[in-house]
């Protein structure tokens, strides 16, 4: 797509470019200002923040002064690739933003991609989701800031969109084999499976493809490594759904290859519950209880609701599963997640299959309980 500003590079060292061209950032710490800045973006960061994800806790009494600078450095950098700095990287209390277009970072473009490949395969749309997913994946140039990895706020971020772009390799994998394409599919899920050989969904695509390519005998063997490599390294074994698969496979039982929707989505987003996000300490959301007016804040990538104490929002209710529902804040907008509970999820009174959009004033049931969705004025 032509660019109408500077673009922003996450999905591997970190990028500013102009009209394709790369423009050298700066220093480590210029450069790891200029990161945190596009991972929060549109949003107000304070200067305190920004000091402790770059300095640390323990940071000098000059940090404060040298974000100044770094900041000064910055916008003279925008205003080369031909914008105003000061209105792009704009002083606002209490301390920065950054102002860019979704589109101009290619986290954005991975995201928006990634969603429109999640609902058309919903749909069963393969061929329209298997294309999405492939523009979301190229969007990656390498390692997220692998430039940048000496700092902590970058290997948590690393981490967690590692898990997001797995999760997409497999919807890819899922939509390719709806769309009887499972050949195509061996090559690049051996290498998944052998760059993360602890990711079951990736060896159950690479069983089903070898299956649906007429070779049993691999799909076989593929069970034989992983269950070897589960024994060996962590003296499990492999899940009953892997096991069923095998069983199936044994018995030459025929298999329909297109997946049910609600795998797609749960595959694709629900790694992303045990992401850690860039927290502010703010949310952009809330559940407000119909019953009590009490809110709980929706923070971060994933916020987990269920019954269990390990969840971001807790709710002690029989009904509520221990782990019974996510809610994804892509940067842009918000989706609801049934993370397989038993009692279901409603939405506007309707039970959620696999995921659902949020707006601000949806209702929202769990269990029992009754919620409102507020997201916050801007």
């Amino acid at each position: 797509m032509p660019q109408r500003g500077p673009g922003f590079g996450l999905l591997g060292p970190l990028q500013l470019s102009v009209d394709g061209t790369v423009v050298p950032i700066g220093t480590p710490k210029q450069r790891a200002v200029l990161a945190f800045l596009v991972m929060n973006r549109n949003r107000p960061m304070a200067a305190d923040s920004v000091i402790n994800a770059v300095w640390g806790e323990d940071a000098p009494s000059e940090a404060r002064a040298s974000l100044h600078a770094y900041v000064s450095n910055l916008r003279r950098l925008l205003t080369t690739a031909g914008v105003d700095g000061k209105n792009m990287l704009e002083k606002v209390s209490p301390g920065y933003r950054l102002n860019v277009e979704e589109m101009e970072v290619d986290l954005g473009r991975f995201i928006h991609e990634k969603n429109k490949g999640v609902q058309a395969a919903t749909e069963g749309r393969y061929n329209d989701a298997s294309r999405h997913y492939t523009t979301a994946l190229a969007q990656w140039r390498g390692d997220v800031l692998e430039d940048l990895r000496a700092f902590d706020f970058v290997s948590v971020f690393a981490t967690a969109m590692a898990e997001d772009r797995i999760a997409t390799h497999i919807a890819l994998a899922e939509s390719e084999i709806a769309c009887g394409r499972a050949k195509n599919m061996i090559s690049d899920m051996e290498r998944l499976v052998s760059d993360h050989p602890f990711r079951e969904p990736a060896w159950e695509q690479l069983m089903i493809a070898y299956y649906l390519s007429a070779r049993q005998s691999d799909a076989l063997d593929a069970y034989r490594r992983l269950k070897t490599i589960l024994a060996d390294e962590l003296g499990i074994d492999p899940s009953p759904p892997l096991r069923q698969l095998h069983e199936r496979i044994l018995r030459q039982e025929p298999m329909d290859p297109a997946p049910q929707s609600e795998n797609t989505i749960t595959r694709t987003f629900i790694s992303l519950a045990n992401q850690s996000a860039i927290n502010t300490g703010k949310s952009r959301a809330q559940l407000r209880s119909a019953a009590t007016g009490e809110c709980f804040p929706v923070k971060g990538t994933a916020t987990r609701i269920g019954r269990r104490s390990d969840n971001d929002i807790v709710l002690n209710d029989p009904r509520v599963s221990r782990h019974h529902a996510v809610i994804i804040d892509t940067g842009t907008s918000f989706m609801l997640i049934d993370a397989r509970s038993a009692n279901g999820v409603e939405l506007n009174h309707s039970r959620v299959r696999g995921s659902g959009p949020l707006v601000d004033g949806c209702h929202v049931r769990i269990g029992e309980l009754d919620f409102r969705f507020e997201i916050e004025a801007r």
